[in-house]
C-alpha cells in the first residue's frame, strides 16, 4: 500500500473532533428548568418511544451496511483484508445499539436479517465506491437524527456518524489502492 498525505490516525483524529463538536452542538440546555413540570410523563414517553424508534431504524441501518459489506468482501476477495477492520467496527456499533450481532457460526440470528441488499458491482474498484457511498448516506442519516435525539442516544449517534464519515474515507482510498 502507497502512502498518502494523511494518514489513518490523522483522518480518526479529525472524525473524532468532528464528532465531539457535534456532541457538545446538541447538549443545549433548552429544556425546561429542575423541578419544573413542563408536560411530564406524556412528553417523557414520547422521547423515549421516538428514541427506540431512532435506535431501531440505526440497527437497521448497521444490519444492512453488514451485510453489504459481507457482500462485497465474498465478491472480491482482494478486498476482504481492508473490508475486515471495517466491517468489525459496524459489528459493534450494531451492538451498541442493541441489536444482534453475528451468532458464532457466522450467520446473522434471525432478528438482525435485513432486507437482500442490492449485489455488489462486479468491479473491486466500483463495489467499495458503493460501499463508500452507503457509508456517507447512513452517516448523513444519523447526523440528521441527531436533532430529535435524546442526549444519550445523540452521544451514540454522533459517534457512530463520526465513524462512518471515517469509514467512507478509508473506502475511498481502498477503492484507489485496490488492482484493477
Amino acid at each position: 500500500m502507497r502512502r498518502t498525505g494523511t494518514t489513518r490516525r490523522s483522518a480518526l483524529t479529525a472524525t473524532g473532533a468532528f464528532g465531539l463538536a457535534a456532541v457538545l452542538t446538541g447538549c443545549g440546555g433548552d429544556g425546561p428548568a429542575p423541578g419544573r413540570d413542563s408536560g411530564g410523563a406524556d412528553a417523557r414517553t414520547a422521547s423515549l418511544g421516538g428514541s427506540a424508534a431512532l435506535r431501531a431504524a440505526a440497527a437497521r441501518a448497521s444490519v444492512s451496511l453488514l451485510s453489504r459489506y459481507e457482500q462485497a468482501a465474498a465478491a472480491h476477495p482482494v478486498t476482504e483484508p481492508g473490508l475486515a477492520p471495517l466491517r468489525a467496527t459496524v459489528q459493534q456499533h450494531l451492538a451498541a445499539l442493541g441489536g444482534r450481532p453475528k451468532a458464532q457460526g457466522g450467520s446473522p440470528s434471525p432478528a438482525a436479517s435485513s432486507p437482500a441488499a442490492p449485489a455488489p458491482a462486479s468491479d473491486a474498484k466500483a463495489a467499495l465506491k458503493e460501499l463508500a457511498a452507503e457509508e456517507r448516506r447512513v452517516a448523513g442519516a444519523r447526523a440528521a437524527a441527531l436533532v430529535t435525539a435524546e442526549p444519550e442516544l445523540a452521544r451514540l449517534l454522533a459517534s457512530l456518524a463520526a465513524a462512518g464519515a471515517a469509514h467512507a474515507y478509508l473506502l475511498t482510498e481502498l477503492a484507489k489502492e485496490t488492482p484493477a
